[in-house]
């Protein structure tokens, strides 16, 4: 197997090395991260400037763009042969709900998936994130079952409770859960006194309950939720032909 390894918060993330580590057990890793923290930047391609990659004495190539680019850059350039599977993370916090538009650990996963190759974006959800080996073992667990049993059109969004590898209680298949709407923007001051504004904090749950992400990573469940690209609303095709009659 060859593993494309990448994700949103950097390629010096104790995350992916955990994560690296891990998947070189069980076949060949190209790791292709962001060279800073790009967390939060979604799906979004660079387009305006060059990409220009870099490699630390471990071999990681990092490049100065988003997770998108990093695994788009990968697969159409960067190696000579398509890799079997493209891992992200492992993520610095949850990527629950609402969070999938915005994460760029999924982003990347996505991106994978778009290009055709099975992808799994994994997340550690808590507060300590001091170890990410129990998570990197339920990774592991998870990867060497569909290598086992594959799966068509694997885009999975996986989190992960902060708690020791024996405290995890089960894996649950899930749907996204949502937030209630961020909280609004934080107003300050720079030093020269000029007015700025902070992103403010995300939402608290709202639809979390039972079948959800929030509630299985509550229960300390290892949430698995299947993914699509397509964002089409497909129950809303009648509806939405109905009521364009009147346009006509």
């Amino acid at each position: 197997m060859h593993f494309l390894l990448s994700n949103d918060d950097g390629y010096q993330s104790p995350g992916l090395s955990a994560l690296a580590e891990m998947l070189a057990e069980l076949g060949r890793v190209t790791v292709v991260a962001p060279d800073r923290d790009r967390s939060g930047a979604s799906n979004s391609l660079t387009l305006d400037s060059p990409l220009h990659v870099k490699q630390d004495s471990r071999g990681f190539n990092y490049v100065n763009g988003t997770p998108t680019d990093c695994v788009h850059l990968a697969i159409t350039g960067l190696l000579d042969e398509e890799p079997d599977m493209v891992i992200s993370g492992i993520n610095t916090g949850a990527n629950l709900g609402d969070d999938v538009l915005y994460s760029g650990t999924v982003a990347a996963a996505m991106e994978g998936r778009f290009l055709g190759c099975p992808a799994i974006a994994f997340s550690l959800a808590g507060e300590r994130q001091a170890d990410y080996k129990p998570a990197a073992q339920v990774a592991r667990k998870i990867i060497e079952y569909i290598m086992q049993k594959p799966l068509a059109d694997v885009l999975l969004n996986v989190n992960i409770p902060d708690v020791d590898y024996e405290q995890i209680k089960d894996f649950a298949v899930t749907r996204l859960g949502n937030r209630h709407k961020s909280e609004p923007v934080l107003e300050a001051s720079d030093p020269r006194g000029r007015k700025v504004y902070w992103v403010g904090p995300v939402g608290t749950e709202q639809d979390a309950g039972e079948g959800t992400d929030f509630h299985a990573v509550r229960s300390g469940k290892v949430s698995i939720t299947p993914l699509q690209i397509d964002l089409t609303r497909h129950q809303s095709l009648q509806t939405l032909s109905d009521w364009t009659e009147g346009l006509k």
